[in-house]
């Protein structure tokens, strides 16, 4: 397990669950589009996920993790979650829910716990990859691994 300089939510969570995973970083100017992330890091687009912070008709908050080259389709989040309706939050709107900033959102070690739901495919990786909290770092591990410190629920998400 390669250590961080300086830690993130993420991080110091999943240490703090004693959790393994691999921790990668990469230089970039900004931030990336999840498959330039995946391309950047050798990895296969399909096990790389993307966090997406979403508002249902209700007001609630939900986060959705889909692979970084699908789109996510908001009739099956919005089932998914239980919600009439359910639209992508502002950027602007990120930092202050969540804690982290577009391009560096990790589903884990957010500022407060929403239901998450992970697309069913990841179900067919032994490890799957995602924002480590910051722009330019990732987090590998199984998924059976990230239930540990998010509770989640796999669901049919994309288009």
């Amino acid at each position: 397990m390669t250590k961080p300089d300086g830690k993130t939510n993420a991080i110091r969570t999943l240490d703090a669950a004693h959790v393994a995973y691999t921790f990668l970083t990469f230089e970039c100017d900004g931030a990336l589009a999840g498959t330039e992330v995946a391309a950047k890091l050798g990895q296969d687009p399909d096990c790389v996920f993307k966090t997406l912070v979403t508002q249902g008709k209700s007001g609630e908050f939900y986060v959705f993790m889909i692979p970084v080259a699908a789109e996510l389709d908001l009739k099956k989040a919005a089932a998914a979650a239980g919600e009439k309706a359910i639209h992508m939050i502002k950027s602007r709107d990120l930092l202050p829910l969540t804690g982290y900033i577009h391009g560096g959102c990790s589903p884990i070690g957010m500022k407060k716990r929403f239901p998450t739901f992970v697309d069913e495919t990841a179900q067919l990786f032994d490890r799957i990859m995602f924002s480590g909290g910051r722009i330019g770092c990732q987090i590998q591990l199984a998924p059976d691994d990230l239930a540990v410190v998010v509770p989640f629920s796999y669901a049919d998400l994309t288009v």
